[in-house]
C-alpha cells in the first residue's frame, strides 16, 4: 500500500468530521445576515428574556422610533415608550387591536405589554392616529 492510499481515508474522515461544525456556523452566519437585513430595513427586533421581547422606543420629531417592529405571536411584547419631545401630537399610544391606549407624559418611560395572538400586522399610532408604527409579527 502506498503512502497516498492511506492518506485519502484519512482526509475523508476529517472533512466528514468538520462537516457538522461547518454547517453550524454558515447556519449562524445565515442568522446574522437574516439580522443585519431586518435591521438595514429598520425593524427592531430587542431583545428576549424569559420569554418577554422587550423594545425600547422614542417617541420624537420624526415620530416613533423604530416605527417597525417584529415580535413573534403568542411571545409577549413589551414597550418601554419615552417621549422625548413636546412637538409632537404622539402624546399617547393607542394599539386598538388590544384595546391599549396609554398616555406618554414627556420625558418617563411608560410600560406597554401586549402579546401578539395572531400572524399579521398591528398598528400602532397617536391618539389622532396621523403617526403610527407597525408590529410585524410573522
Amino acid at each position: 500500500m502506498s503512502p497516498k492510499s492511506l492518506l485519502l481515508p484519512v482526509a475523508a474522515a476529517l472533512a466528514l468530521g468538520a462537516a457538522p461544525a461547518r454547517a453550524q456556523h454558515d447556519h449562524a452566519q445565515m442568522q446574522q445576515q437574516a439580522d443585519s437585513a431586518a435591521a438595514k430595513a429598520g425593524i427592531a427586533e430587542g431583545t428576549v428574556k424569559n420569554g418577554v421581547r422587550t423594545v425600547n422606543m422614542e417617541v420624537t420629531e420624526d415620530g416613533y422610533v423604530p416605527a417597525k417592529i417584529k415580535a413573534l405571536k403568542g411571545e409577549k411584547l413589551r414597550l418601554v415608550i419615552t417621549r422625548k419631545t413636546d412637538r409632537t401630537c404622539a402624546k399617547e399610544i393607542v394599539i386598538k387591536d388590544h384595546g391599549i391606549n396609554k398616555p406618554l407624559p414627556l420625558g418617563k418611560a411608560v410600560t406597554v405589554e401586549l402579546t401578539p395572538k395572531a400572524s399579521g400586522e398591528l398598528k400602532y399610532a397617536c391618539g389622532m392616529d396621523m403617526i403610527s408604527g407597525v408590529i410585524f409579527v410573522p
